[in-house]
């Protein structure tokens, strides 16, 4: 079974920087595709960013891309969302996933159905 948990969520000002970390626990031998998903109160869940297990594919939300970078590091097994220039639409709790790479097309990964494995969620705050 394949764990994650979610780090680094926060209260931040407008325009400020905040750093999510997913540690992962997997079964040794197996790659997973990651994604980054968040959800604001009475709204549906979104897809904000995904990477291949290399990190040589990449997917931004248009309304994330050029503020939000995500990256991995497999050797410390965590995955990391940068979200800088912050907005207060980007309220939300958010969550990671995972996905075993054989599994999924990089052509879905936006779609949440698509992941089998959820972390708990953080909680991000912008405020003004």
């Amino acid at each position: 079974q394949v764990q994650l948990v979610e780090s680094g969520g926060g209260l931040v000002q407008v325009g400020g920087s905040l750093r999510l970390s997913c540690a992962v626990s997997r079964r040794t031998g197996s790659t997973y595709t990651m994604g980054w998903f968040r959800q604001a109160p009475g709204k549906e869940r979104e897809f904000v960013a995904a990477i291949s297990w290399s990190g040589g594919s990449t997917q931004y939300a248009d309304s994330v891309k050029g503020r939000f970078i995500i990256s991995r590091d497999n050797a410390k097994n965590t995955v990391y969302l940068q979200m800088n220039s912050l907005k207060p639409e980007d309220t939300a709790v958010y969550y990671c996933a995972a996905v075993k790479s054989a599994l999924i097309y990089s052509s879905r990964y936006s779609f949440p159905g698509e992941y089998d494995y959820w972390g708990q969620g953080t909680q991000v705050t912008v405020s003004s």
